[in-house]
């Protein structure tokens, strides 16, 4: 008769031999190579300004580019506005974007601007012209236990009196 600790030895050693077989099957479920989500800033709304705090709701495009649906989660970012650090954080929304589609993702973001107020006024007084944007960051793509995680970089433009449809 085997004793208790050769027995929970034998159980962690074929728990072990099968995972990497567990691992193979999983890679069926999904026909082709998954492509990484693109993720865009779209628009910067402020909430409430007041002088040493500052709300913005971050408006996130998210696009999926797959023919299958992607879960994310843990999305970390930092936002630059024409060089001026606008916010940093963590969303650990998690969220899906189905196959072949894309979704506007708000994040709330408190910052304070105050040594950089005379700049941001003046990138706010023409709701028109369009201010350059740095997006740096990293989301969670997949499960918690198969996922992955996936860099983010992007510069563009956002245009502050842009109405954004949902």
């Amino acid at each position: 008769m085997l004793s208790q600790a050769i027995r929970s030895r034998l159980l962690i050693c074929a728990l072990l031999a099968s995972l990497p077989v567990t691992m193979a099957g999983c890679s069926s479920w999904f026909p082709g190579q998954v492509s990484d989500p693109q993720i865009e800033l779209v628009k910067a709304e402020i909430v409430r300004a007041k002088l040493l705090e500052q709300q913005f709701l971050l408006y996130f495009r998210v696009t999926n580019p797959n023919k299958v649906a992607l879960s994310l989660s843990r999305l970390n970012y930092t936002v630059f506005l024409d060089g001026i650090q606008l916010a940093k954080g963590e969303s650990r929304t998690d969220f899906t974007v189905p196959a072949n589609s894309e979704r506007i993702l708000k994040i709330p973001a408190n910052t304070n601007l105050w040594r950089h107020l005379k700049k941001v006024v003046r990138m706010l007084e023409d709701p028109d012209q369009p201010i350059a944007y740095h997006f740096e960051g990293q989301v969670r793509v997949g499960g918690r236990f198969m996922g992955h995680s996936v860099k983010l970089s992007r510069s563009g433009s956002i245009i502050p009196g842009t109405y954004l449809q949902e």
